[in-house]
C-alpha cells in the first residue's frame, strides 16, 4: 500500500496521530465490526494511549474538516438497523497491536506499511523542528550584528538575489 495514502488517513486527535477504525478496517479488508469486535474482546491489549473511542464532538469536528458528505452517509449507511457507535482511533502502538489481533498475512503486511507511514510523519516534523531551529538561530546571529555588519549582510544577500536571478534568466 502507498505511504502516501496511508499518511492521508492519520489525523491528529487529543495530542496524537492516529487512525480511524473504518480505515484500518478497509486497509485490513474486514468490516469495521468485526475489527471492533476483536478489539473489544482483546480491549485489555488497547490502554488508552493505544486506542480511545472519539467522542461525540471529536467525531463532528472531524468528519466536518476531512470527509465529505458521501463518506458521511456510507458511515451510516453501515450502523443502519443499530445504535450508531464512535469510531475507535489508533495510535501508532494501537495499530502495531491490531496485528496480534488480527492474525493473518495480510493485516501483518498492511501494518509495516502503516507503522513506516507514521515513522515517515515523525521523521518529517523531526526535520521541521530542527530547519526551524536553525532558522530562528540565524535571525539571533543576524540582529546581534553591529548596524555596520549588518549593512553588509543586506549587500551580500541583495547580490546573491541578483546573481540567482540571473542564473534563472540563463536557464531558460
Amino acid at each position: 500500500m502507498e505511504l502516501e495514502l496511508i499518511q492521508n488517513k492519520i489525523y491528529e486527535i487529543r495530542n496524537y496521530r492516529v487512525m480511524l477504525d473504518f480505515d484500518l478496517a478497509t486497509m485490513y479488508q474486514v468490516e469495521t465490526k468485526n475489527l471492533k469486535r476483536a478489539v473489544r474482546r482483546n480491549i485489555e491489549r488497547f490502554p488508552p494511549d493505544f486506542m480511545f473511542e472519539l467522542t461525540e464532538i471529536e467525531w463532528n469536528i472531524l468528519r466536518c474538516q476531512n470527509f465529505t458528505s458521501k463518506k458521511s452517509n456510507d458511515l451510516e449507511k453501515e450502523n443502519r438497523g443499530g445504535t450508531r457507535y464512535l469510531p475507535f482511533a489508533f495510535t501508532e502502538q494501537g495499530v502495531a497491536q491490531l496485528s496480534s489481533i488480527l492474525n493473518n498475512t495480510y493485516a501483518i503486511e498492511i501494518n509495516i506499511s502503516i507503522i513506516r507511514a507514521f515513522v515517515a510523519i515523525r521523521n518529517y516534523i523531526l526535520q521541521q523542528s530542527v530547519l526551524s531551529k536553525e532558522i530562528e538561530d540565524l535571525w539571533k546571529a543576524i540582529n546581534d550584528l553591529s548596524e555596520d555588519n549588518r549593512k553588509e549582510f543586506d549587500d551580500i544577500y541583495l547580490a546573491l538575489t541578483e546573481l540567482a536571478s540571473k542564473q534563472k534568466i540563463q536557464d531558460k
